[in-house]
């Protein structure tokens, strides 16, 4: 556990020294920011103390965030040859993919923590239903999870940054939008294995404040899938090398 937090650590440094993070929750905060409180349908035109506009519109932007957050974590060490680096300081390739899995999350966990103030103000515009808020913000956090498990793998399979962020929405927007289309167009059992397969089925079911464990299920499972896929395209190239 020492060897993943110390290269958490190194990515988190690398993050802010290199100053994609300020980018990225810059970025983040202001396009949430702009559509909930300024444009579109944001907290005064539907007249109601939910974070709803907030889940919905960073349910689109950490879809787009993400990759461009994961696409060099594997790739660029690949392409500069400092993953063999990490391996004779006897790092497993699993201790690589979660200490970079958890660097991802952690900055964009710090980045969810400055959306709190949407929270406090909007409380004080009315009665906020706080099962509602924690459910969203869980799931923002395991959707984050999801699509970052999906980025890392799609930075493992290529050298080339740009390749890696286009292979993430490429794989991402079968689980954003492609499943969601599909389980409205096919009736039966693929209908229902479309829509249990589509992310926004199980991310509106949690940020209405309704937890299941299916949904929990999903994520894990995504997740996990998408470790160990970094894990082995990692391990394969490694001993190809």
């Amino acid at each position: 556990m020492s060897k993943v937090w110390i290269i958490t650590k190194r990515e988190l440094a690398s993050f802010f020294d290199s100053l994609i993070a300020y980018v990225m929750i810059v970025l983040f905060l202001g396009l949430s920011g702009a559509f909930t409180w300024l444009f579109g349908s944001d907290v005064f035109f539907i007249n109601q103390a939910n974070m709803q506009v907030f889940f919905s519109i960073a349910f689109w932007s950490l879809f787009f965030f993400i990759p461009a957050i994961t696409m060099r974590m594997i790739a660029e060490e690949n392409k500069a040859g400092t993953i063999e680096l990490l391996i004779t300081k006897a790092v497993t390739d699993s201790q690589i993919v979660w200490g970079k899995f958890l660097a991802c999350l952690i900055l964009v966990l710090i980045a969810l923590v400055c959306t709190l103030p949407y929270y406090i103000t909007i409380s004080q515009l009315g009665n906020i239903d706080d099962g509602a808020v924690i459910g969203g913000y869980l799931g923002l956090i395991l959707l984050s999870a999801s699509y970052i498990s999906i980025g890392l793998f799609a930075s493992s399979v290529t050298q080339n940054q740009i390749v890696a962020f286009l292979t993430a929405i490429f794989i991402g927007v079968f689980f954003h939008i492609v499943f969601g289309v599909l389980s409205g167009s096919v009736r039966g059992f693929f209908g229902e294995l479309f829509n249990y397969l589509s992310m926004s089925t199980h991310f509106e079911s949690m940020s209405r404040g309704v937890v299941d464990s299916r949904d929990l299920v999903y994520f894990i499972s995504i997740i996990a899938i998408g470790i160990l896929s970094s894990q082995v395209m990692l391990s394969k190239r490694n001993w190809q090398s």
